[in-house]
């Protein structure tokens, strides 16, 4: 789900004039949380950045990484970040390290640097640093920032993985039935003309349509590309992706599946910025991005009574943003005083049972998709076979 960046005016409780950047599925979705937040809108417009002149994007869990070695190897952050600049050849992510060295150099924060360079570091990541300047913790909240990522890829390339079998057994089967149908159904039924014969209902019907396809090969191949084309486009839409989602929301199985894909990376990130020191209703209101709109809404009412005193379980069971087994587990969580530990341990159970969902629907569809690409492959064939067996039984 694509979201874009709008900047924002809204006045709080006190009177008082917020300037703020949110990231949105459209402007209404942009008021829509400011409104959340309790806040009377002002103005809100997409942020303009000039694609031009504008850096490239630094590859956020490398430069990660790679300050983390320089700051264990003792260097002070200002000689990591010079490191960093000079040892860089890119010369678009080279200008963007500049930039944040001569931050630095003029006395800003890391977290004040790194805010100016939006398209390489989101604002989790920037409030991330920020947190960790109060306690001096830097290294231990990149290391954290880079688990986390570490996680929400593992998890997201494991789901394309299992996607990408199914997706070839599709076209393959779509190749072979449109060769079948566009090439040798058609010569099939020159051999039929000729001999004569009547042919079935069903095997007249499969000669009829290749003949179609082979005399409109052109006009079929442009179709299809104009459907590829218009789907791809469609599927870049946020409002279509809001759709699609709220369509396998209803299914199930999959709505419980996605439900706790989105609640895994809710608790992931809460977990991590409270863990770096973010306060409980920041770190809410900072991950609500993640969610589909209806699990936001749910997730600003939470935020609300957090911010009006009741406790982080409480209010997240309240508003059906927990399990069973996640419930507990943030009791457990308020009682030790470890709820970031222990949120990033329920995102870890959830991560899990997605695995063995993913595993097992995989086993499932593999086999059923092979099984319905082979009975239309081979109805087609036999379709085209069945006046031969007629006429072989004739002559006997």
């Amino acid at each position: 789900m694509r979201t874009v960046r709008f900047e924002t005016k809204a006045l709080d409780r006190n009177h008082a004039v917020c300037v703020s950047v949110l990231e949105a599925l459209d402007e209404a979705d942009a008021r829509r949380q400011l409104v959340e937040q309790g806040l009377r809108v002002i103005s809100v417009g997409r942020r303009w950045q000039p694609r031009l002149s504008s850096p490239r994007r630094i590859p956020l869990a490398v430069f990660s990484q790679e300050l983390v070695a320089l700051l264990d190897a003792g260097l002070t952050l200002v000689d990591a970040i010079e490191t960093l600049t000079e040892k860089e050849h890119q010369h678009g992510t080279r200008r963007s390290l500049e930039q944040i060295r001569d931050r630095l150099f003029e006395g800003k924060t890391l977290s004040a640097a790194l805010e100016d360079l939006p398209a390489s570091f989101p604002p989790l990541y920037v409030a991330t640093v920020r947190a960790s300047e109060r306690t001096g913790a830097i290294r231990e909240a990149l290391v954290r920032y880079v688990i986390y990522q570490q996680a929400i890829d593992g998890l997201r390339k494991k789901l394309v993985a299992a996607s990408i079998y199914p997706a070839v057994l599709c076209v393959a089967g779509l190749l072979v039935a449109g060769f079948l149908l566009g090439y040798v159904v058609p010569r099939f039924s020159g051999i039929y003309e000729d001999l004569g014969s009547e042919l079935p209902l069903a095997s007249r019907l499969l000669m009829q349509w290749g003949e179609a396809l082979a005399h409109h090969g052109g006009a079929t191949a442009g179709v299809l590309l104009a459907a590829f084309a218009a789907a791809t486009y469609a599927a870049t839409r946020p409002g279509v992706g809001v759709a699609l989602a709220a369509a396998v929301t209803r299914i199930p199985a999959f709505g419980r599946q996605l439900r706790t894909y989105q609640l895994a990376r809710l608790y992931r990130t809460v977990g991590m910025l409270l863990r770096g020191g973010t306060p409980a209703v920041t770190a809410l209101h900072m991950s609500a991005g993640l969610l589909d709109p209806s699990l936001r809404h749910h997730l600003a009412q939470a935020t609300g009574a957090v911010r009006e005193g009741r406790s982080l379980a409480d209010s997240l069971e309240g508003y059906g943003l927990t399990t069973p087994v996640s419930a507990r587990m943030l009791r457990v969580g308020e009682r030790t005083g470890n709820m970031g530990e222990m949120m990033e341990r329920i995102a870890s159970f959830y991560d899990d049972e997605i695995e063995r969902a993913v595993d097992l629907l995989s086993r499932l569809l593999e086999p059923a998709l092979m099984t319905v690409i082979g009975l239309v492959i081979g109805a087609i064939v036999v379709l085209m076979y069945f006046p031969i067996f007629e006429l072989a039984g004739s002559i006997q």
